[in-house]
């Protein structure tokens, strides 16, 4: 019986070593703050920074919406008072 060799994509191959893992650097204080939530609600840190990515993500995705449609919007006003400041200039 012959063996299969199966060729795993790159994507694979990346999920299989732990390329979804993230190292990243914060404060001591941030830190001490996260250990403490991880400690009062009996969890661990990794989970409450889990926690923390899941609900900031989505209300970080909103904040930037909401700053890109004020800047639009900003530019548009800016706009027509150049444009109505150059017709009475006429």
């Amino acid at each position: 019986m012959e063996k299969e060799t199966k060729k795993i994509s790159s994507r694979e191959a990346r999920k299989l070593r732990g390329d979804h893992c993230l190292n990243v650097f914060v404060s001591y204080e941030l830190k001490d703050k996260l250990n403490g939530l991880a400690k009062r609600y009996d969890r661990t840190t990794a989970d409450m920074v889990r926690a923390l990515l899941n609900i900031g993500i989505p209300m970080m995705e909103g904040i930037s919406e909401a700053e890109e449609k004020m800047v639009k919007e900003y530019t548009q006003i800016f706009r027509k008072f150049r444009k109505i400041k150059n017709l009475k200039e006429i």
